[in-house]
């Protein structure tokens, strides 16, 4: 006899939640690869195959540990494809007296699992999931009646309520934030490390969500797949990563380079964000690497500052202004995405790598999807919704929660300067300081507004041009737009006719 059911949803695959501690024969588990999820927005072929297969092998080593498993796979006949059909079949056939599951980090499906509740005959409940560090409403709270909402307060908070990096109520190293020392180039030396992530043959996965008709993009490298999928490979990264790569993250965490696709980064995102990894424990476990004269203060801090305050930060700003939040446009802009987004296939040396990486490895670190890609795709006033889909679609880690917040707030200021304090925009000059793109480009920073001219220079004076009136509200434009008004009108003119030719070209992909 069946008591409880309890739902698993894809991104919860903790084995240390409280629910499985004991083996109870009246619980079943219910878990399903929804098919609804892959559409509208096509995703990634190896975000697709990481999750599902995230998911089966959880849901074996739960079986193993004696817990009772219903589990439905894409192929399913008997699959409904969302989370109410199926939990309608399984009550009807165990006729259970509760429904439980953990509270969802989705808006969508948190509000499906809500009419779910509403209209159900049997009682339902909604419990922790007993990942973050904060509670979906803290940060409204803590930013009520405040005109900005800025992260490195709500980092502080954070800091001190959780004692991480504290020497009693002030922070280790004397100082809380590193960011400066954060921004070096990388020039090659050190050398990068090895990829030590597990490799998969995920050939029999890969050929039944083909089967199912759901269509996918990018490289699915179903015969060397190296995504962490159990929670033992993610605590291998984990412990690789702290111990090899982390020194040099500090440096180099905003750098970039050709044909080095992961440099200095964790590769846990997938990990943290499915929930395999406590964002507590991966700090507690770089914070472990201090050394006694605290000379990796720099690269400990900037990796915590990352999870324990932009993590939570994103979160609480997607649960504060969901739904509303997916319809902002502050600039107003409506170019479609091109199509090369696709396919790669664009002369512009930093965009070709930038997005040949992500449609290879389903993967491209914080600068590249910043100052490369979301700093182009503002420049070139591509509509936020479709930057947002590209990105949610295209990225192994990009579950909604964390994805809308960083797309449409950080990258693209469509929330006009809620979670940014400006947009993140710039010329060539940052992609070439902070990277080797630039050489062997087909387009030239010394040429100036002309076809052979860097498309970002092209379009960031035009941008600022365009957007003059709207950013002179913006305190930390001031300089941007006092070397704006340097400009004479005959520099203004051809620049104008430049971006005009160059936008042109875009919207003819």
């Amino acid at each position: 006899m069946i008591v409880e059911l309890r739902l698993i949803q894809g991104d919860q695959l903790n084995p240390k939640h409280s629910w499985y501690k004991k083996i109870d024969d009246k619980v079943l588990y219910v878990m399903m690869e929804i098919g609804s999820e892959l559409k509208p927005i096509q995703q990634h072929a190896q975000k697709v195959i990481a999750f599902f297969g995230a998911m089966r092998l959880f849901a074996e080593s739960l079986q193993k540990k004696g817990h009772k498993i219903e589990y439905f796979r894409i192929g399913d006949r008997a699959n409904k494809h969302s989370f109410s059909g199926n939990l309608e079949e399984v009550i009807k056939r165990y006729q259970p007296e509760r429904v439980v599951w953990q509270e969802a980090d989705s808006y969508a499906v948190a509000s499906e699992l809500d009419r779910f509740s509403k209209q159900a005959t049997i009682d339902t409940a909604v419990v922790s999931s007993e990942h973050f560090l904060s509670e979906k409403s803290d940060l409204s709270v803590f930013f009520r009646g405040k005109k900005q909402w800025r992260m490195e307060s709500w980092y502080r908070g954070l800091r001190k309520k959780h004692n991480v990096l504290m020497s009693s109520d002030q922070p280790i190293g004397e100082r809380w934030n590193f960011d400066i020392e954060n921004r070096k180039p990388w020039k090659g030396i050190p050398d990068t490390p090895r990829d030590n992530r597990p490799s998969r043959d995920m050939t029999d996965l890969w050929q039944e969500i083909q089967s199912s008709g759901y269509k996918t993009f990018g490289d699915p490298q179903v015969k060397s797949f190296r995504w962490p999928l159990t929670r033992d490979e993610s605590l291998a990264q984990l412990k690789y990563f702290c111990s090899e790569v982390l020194p040099n993250f500090g440096d180099f965490q905003d750098a970039m380079a050709s044909d080095t696709p992961f440099l200095f980064h964790s590769l846990l995102s997938f990990s943290l964000n499915s929930k395999m990894l406590h964002p507590k424990e991966v700090i507690d476990a770089a914070i472990s690497t201090l050394r006694k004269d605290l000379s990796n203060i720099s690269a400990v801090e900037g990796f915590v500052r990352q999870i324990l305050g932009w993590r939570e930060y994103v979160r609480g700003i997607y649960w504060a202004m969901m739904p509303n939040y997916l319809d902002g446009n502050f600039f107003s802009h409506k170019r479609n995405l091109p199509d090369w987004f696709w396919t790669g296939n664009v002369k512009m040396n930093c965009m070709s790598q930038a997005i040949n990486q992500s449609l290879d490895h389903a993967y491209a670190h914080h600068i590249q999807r910043l100052m490369v890609i979301g700093n182009f795709s503002l420049l070139a006033g591509v509509e936020p919704k479709q930057v947002h889909e590209w990105y949610l679609g295209v990225y192994v880690d990009a579950l909604e929660w964390v994805e809308v917040p960083n797309t449409l707030g950080m990258s693209q200021f469509s929330d006009g300067g809620l979670l940014a304090s400006k947009p993140y925009i710039s010329s060539g000059a940052y992609v070439d300081r902070m990277s080797n793109y630039c050489k062997g480009c087909s387009y030239s920073r010394k040429k100036k507004d002309s076809d052979e001219s860097c498309p970002f220079d092209t379009l960031y004076w035009n941008f600022l041009k365009t957007h003059q009136q709207a950013l002179l509200k913006n305190p930390r434009m001031a300089i941007a737009l006092k070397n704006l008004d340097r400009k004479s009108s005959d520099e203004l003119a051809k620049n104008k006719k430049a971006a005009a030719k160059l936008l042109n070209s875009l919207e003819s992909c």
